[in-house]
């Protein structure tokens, strides 16, 4: 039954187009093979691919972003950047490297979804700022799309960091988009620009993200913010975001972590100073990163906090932790209310995608929030997408 359950979530996408968008990215334009098998999507929204075995015993779930538009009915895009092994003794990126080297043209992938609540928020009207570095630019081309019907009025500003004009995908198009109607602004900043970039000049500026360029860029902070991108840029901007006076409430994040790994360094320069930490070598240390609500990435992609709420009065424990608490309402799962009391439970996703935080259920019932794709068997729950039905424990 769980098999049948899980099977039921997927279906076949044929690659309809393989279009190399820079050095290192590449776009795969994918098609339902049965009419039935599309489903419309948010931008911001991912599709779970899944990859097939090597040397594991399973298919492994891979997660990227749907960079096309959402008013593109019958068809995806997902466009995905090779992750190559960094160093000795570290794998490359599964995903990325299958995808890469081994789908073509007319190839058919399984897939789930679209699934995610990193999504642009169509309520608002606040002017909308898109800050990714990378390949963290695909949710946002996406939401870009959205952002460029003729009929929108919001002011938007995208914002694109990366190292070069050799890794740089989807430029000219982000351009093409800008230019459908008036209030839509761009900036790309180039880390390493190479000669070509400076004989030519595809961007706007050098080096890194800072604080004069986004007071320059952005004089009122009263905006919608959306932020995708590798870790180190990601803390620096949400940092950087802060320190402007933007409540996180209006920072919306696609982020694989959780939310305390970019609220630290505010916390800290808001702290009165006190002595660091050091270790028997001499080296000082930084206190252990307890995490914190961080709702979607695939993911922690949601807003990076939640608005307080009132506890519900069920009572959560984590037995082998040895501590209970009771349940506050503003927490978006149960992995967010155990890194809320200090525990690192083991997670990858935080959508019911990965199974990595399967946890044993001692006692009590939980509801799910979104559909785990491999459900997990009696006496577990995936504690990234789940809340209790009254009180718990669970064994950790």
């Amino acid at each position: 039954m769980k098999d049948r359950k899980r099977d039921g979530a997927f279906r076949d996408l044929r690659v309809t187009a393989k279009v190399v968008e820079s050095r290192i990215i590449t776009s795969f334009h994918l098609e339902p093979v049965e009419p039935e098998g599309w489903k419309p999507f948010a931008a911001g929204q991912f599709l779970v691919l899944r990859v097939p075995p090597k040397g594991a015993r399973r298919a492994m779930p891979r997660s990227y972003s749907v960079s096309s538009s959402p008013s593109d009915i019958g068809r995806y895009r997902i466009t995905v950047k090779r992750e190559t092994s960094p160093g000795p003794g570290i794998p490359e990126g599964a995903g990325s490297c299958w995808l890469h080297d081994e789908i073509g043209v007319g190839d058919v992938i399984s897939a789930a979804g679209p699934r995610g609540e990193f999504v642009l928020d169509t309520r608002s009207r606040k002017p909308a700022v898109l800050l990714s570095g990378g390949v963290g630019l695909t949710p946002m081309v996406a939401m870009l799309h959205a952002l460029s019907d003729p009929a929108e009025t919001r002011p938007v500003h995208f914002i694109h960091a990366c190292d070069s004009g050799d890794v740089h995908a989807l430029r000219e198009e982000v351009l093409r988009l800008a230019r459908r109607r008036p209030g839509i602004a761009v900036h790309f900043c180039y880390r390493f620009p190479n000669e070509r970039d400076l004989r030519e000049r595809p961007h706007h500026s050098e080096g890194v993200v800072t604080r004069e360029l986004l007071d320059r860029l952005l004089p009122d902070p009263d905006c919608d913010h959306y932020l995708c991108g590798p870790p180190p840029f990601m803390k620096a901007v949400y940092g950087l975001l802060r320190g402007r006076g933007v409540p996180k409430e209006q920072i919306a994040y696609e982020f694989f972590g959780p939310a305390t790994v970019l609220e630290a360094d505010v916390q800290a320069a808001d702290a009165p100073p006190s002595a660091p930490n050091s270790g028997a070598d001499g080296t000082t240390q930084a206190e252990p990163q307890a995490a914190a609500p961080a709702g979607p990435p695939p993911s922690g992609r949601d807003w990076l906090t939640l608005p307080a709420s009132p506890a519900s009065g069920h009572r959560v424990e984590f037995r082998k932790s040895g501590k209970a608490a009771s349940w506050d309402d503003s927490a978006d799962s149960l992995l967010a209310f155990a890194e809320a009391q200090g525990l690192m439970p083991d997670f990858s996703c935080r959508s019911g995608v990965c199974g990595t935080c399967r946890t044993a259920l001692v006692a009590g019932e939980v509801t799910y929030t979104s559909d785990p794709l491999d459900p997990p068997g009696d006496g577990e729950v995936l504690i990234c997408c789940a809340k209790p039905k009254g009180d718990i424990v669970l064994d950790l």
